[in-house]
């Protein structure tokens, strides 16, 4: 079955984008979908049935798909229990054509009840609509009537004596706007200062009319702005080095892909050569193979903005206070540190006083040693171990696959995934998951950006550990892409099911959309269908989120996601069926717009970091103990869960790896972590210098 798909077409209608899902036929497959072509026809019908009384919709009580659940009159929301199709043979479905509309006990009374139905071809599950709106019964003649009259919520719907009233007439809403602008382009920068800068930009251009531009820099959203403008005041930060660019957006929410980045470094406000004064009073503990210091802290002319640590003379790490934890070093060792302080233009002070300490003869703490097991000129991404100790990882820039063996630091390439494209951002070869039977099946599961799409796909590895290209399933396809939030990771749970993280593409109404795969944590069966308790119909989990990259099980079996905050915090969610996390009303705790954090359902997260010591991506759970691996905070945090909790939240390797993007369990217990140090924005292959680290693991 190899290389076969059956496709289902979801209709996001009221406004929304068409959205395609391809889940491939595994193993053990019965009977086979009709071609796409057959099918499509039939699944773009459906879609609302619109009440000309009250507005509201045609709707399946409770979003049940018992035989015999009643249907009723429901505001409009676009879930799959409103989408209804008239078939060739005068039927009327719904569940994507997977029930009919009946009569309650195929009844032909005045009265009765409209219901849903196993799909039988008898006259009672026939329906024809007319010109003027009219649905009728083909077996008793009658009408499909919103009982009473009434408009509210919930109201029965029956069939009744046609009499061309308003509650007996129906319609389709008019057909929606699916297509985005186009990008952007030919920003230019101009009336720099300090702390503002001025972009200018081309329009876009779009078939119906740009509302409004949306402006970034490296994935966080600077400002929105109407869709005549051209050009508009932005406040910048004195010497960072930012990459903007520019989202066009229509009145229907459909976002274009970026613009190319402009880098923009703006001087600083005033020249300072004076450097800061030097630290004091070093002193500090060894406590097995970790070390504690504290120091006195320094004074400059404009301010100090941190410390570096040097270990040995080499820089180990950063802080902003006046304590730092070196950890994960040798046992029964001397190491001598000194600090240096530094102010914002990089002025460096004289050190501080040398203090020699001491490890102990064994390890007494959480984290025991880091070994470096190989650098890599591309960004590691995703990464898997394997039951032999071997681990797989992906590249995201050069779009291929690695197997590595930590023994002897042997690298071989199984190959390059097909239809991979990178965004000029953060998109392209991402998340790696093995199937749970790989050692029979050999499949790998790949999340990765192609041309037009986000998407999931699963291809053989052979014995000789190269991609069988000839095997590759798309799974799931039209998950919406754009220069940043494309989520991308992928992980098994213990029902065996398959979990992955999707970004929002720069579009935060993607997230509250529930027909959207965009901005949510999907679901899907190991061959890429539907599991039948998904809460929603479709693939998703829970919703609400903006970009979201970790996921991990821990014993209980719960499902923790680590997600990305815009410009305030970032924050870790415990995971629930259906769950709302709040996006883009809700930025971890603090509220951005309508009713905010506070709105009735949304869940707050377990634990947040504010994004100068997070931007987190990767996270990891041995023995109850979660990993969050954050880039711009370059550190791993180490928090105990505890009940629904997250306790002891202690950060380690604080600047002394940099930017850490990946952790994974390894198989014996430990851990595997990766860092994104250089070109992580940028997307161009192998220019990159990083590094895979092996960590061991105490108490």
């Amino acid at each position: 079955m190899h290389g076969r798909t059956q496709r289902v077409l979801l209709r996001k209608w009221l406004g929304v984008s068409t959205l395609w899902l391809t889940a491939a036929c595994g193993p053990g497959t019965v009977s086979e979908s009709p071609e796409p072509e057959a099918r499509s026809a039939a699944l773009f019908a459906g879609e609302p049935l619109v009440s000309a009384a009250s507005g509201r919709c045609l709707d399946v009580q409770a979003e049940s798909r018992t035989p015999g659940a009643g249907l009723q009159l429901y505001g409009c929301h676009g879930r799959i229990n409103q989408a209804f199709t008239f078939t060739a043979a005068g039927e009327l479905r719904t569940y994507d054509n997977a029930l009919c509309v009946d009569t309650a006990s195929g009844q032909t009374a005045q009265g009765t009840r409209a219901v849903i139905a196993t799909c039988t071809g008898l006259p009672a599950q026939k329906w024809t609509l007319n010109a003027n709106g009219a649905v009728v019964h083909t077996a008793s003649g009658l009408c499909l009537d919103v009982e009473g009259a009434k408009t509210a919520d919930g109201t029965p719907v029956i069939v009744w004596d046609c009499n061309g009233q308003t509650n007996q007439k129906w319609s389709r809403p008019a057909a929606p706007d699916t297509q985005a602008p186009t990008p952007p382009g030919n920003l230019v920068t101009s009336n720099l200062t300090c702390n503002s800068v001025t972009l200018s930009w081309t329009g876009s251009t779009d078939n119906v009319g740009v509302a409004f531009y949306d402006i970034y820099h490296d994935g966080q959203q600077m400002k929105s702005v109407d869709g005549s403008a051209r050009s508009t005041s932005l406040t910048v930060v004195p010497g960072a080095t930012w990459g903007l660019y520019v989202n066009a957006r229509d009145a229907a929410g459909n976002v274009s892909q970026a613009s190319p980045t402009l880098p923009l470094t703006p001087p600083q406000c005033q020249a300072d050569t004076t450097p800061p004064t030097a630290p004091t009073q070093l002193t500090g503990t060894a406590s097995g193979t970790s070390v504690t210091l504290s120091w006195t802290g320094s004074t400059d002319n404009v301010g100090v903005t941190g410390y570096d640590v040097l270990r040995n003379g080499t820089k180990v790490g950063t802080a902003t206070g006046t304590t730092y934890a070196d950890s994960g070093l040798a046992a029964s060792t001397a190491y001598t540190y000194t600090v240096v302080a530094r102010d914002a233009q990089g002025n460096v002070s004289t050190p501080s006083n040398a203090l020699s300490l001491t490890t102990g003869a064994a390890c007494a703490n959480p984290i025991c040693s880091v070994t470096q097991v190989t650098t890599d000129t591309d960004i590691p991404w995703g990464l898997v171990p394997l039951a032999d100790g071997t681990v797989l990882y992906s590249r995201r820039d050069a779009q291929d696959i690695v197997r590595l063996n930590p023994v002897t630091g042997a690298k071989t390439t199984l190959g390059t995934v097909p239809n991979v494209q990178s965004t000029d951002g953060e998109g392209g070869l991402l998340g790696l998951a093995v199937s749970p039977s790989f050692a029979t099946d050999r499949w790998l599961y790949i999340m990765h950006t192609s041309p037009t799409d986000n998407r999931i796909v699963r291809i053989q590895v052979t014995a000789g550990f190269t991609l069988d290209l000839a095997s590759e399933q798309v799974l799931v396809q039209g998950l919406l892409r754009n220069k940043f939030h494309n989520g991308g990771r992928l992980r098994w749970g213990p029902d065996g099911k398959l979990y992955a993280s999707t970004g929002d593409a720069q579009n935060g109404a993607n997230s509250q959309n529930t027909s959207n795969l965009a901005g949510k944590v999907l679901r899907l069966n190991p061959d890429g269908t539907i599991p039948s308790d998904n809460p929603f119909g479709n693939l998703v989990w829970s919703y609400g989120h903006r970009n979201p990259q970790g996921l991990a099980f821990d014993s209980a079996g719960r499902l923790w996601e680590q997600e990305f905050g815009n410009s305030v915090m970032d924050e870790t969610n415990l995971i629930v069926k259906g769950g709302n996390y709040g996006w883009p009303d809700c930025e971890g705790t603090v509220s951005q717009s309508g009713s905010g954090c506070a709105t009735a359902g949304y869940l707050a997260p377990k634990q947040t970091y504010s994004t100068a010591e997070g931007s987190c991506s990767g996270i990891a759970i041995v023995r109850d103990v979660l990993y969050v691996a954050c880039q711009r905070g370059t550190r791993l945090y180490r928090e105990v869960i505890s009940g629904t909790s997250l306790t002891n939240v202690t950060p380690y390797f604080v600047g002394t790896y940099g930017r850490l993007r990946t952790v994974e369990p390894s198989v014996d217990g430990n851990l595997w972590l990766t860092t994104s140090n250089v070109g992580d924005k940028d997307s161009i292959p192998n220019n990159s210098n990083e590094t895979l680290y092996r960590v061991l693991l105490g108490n």
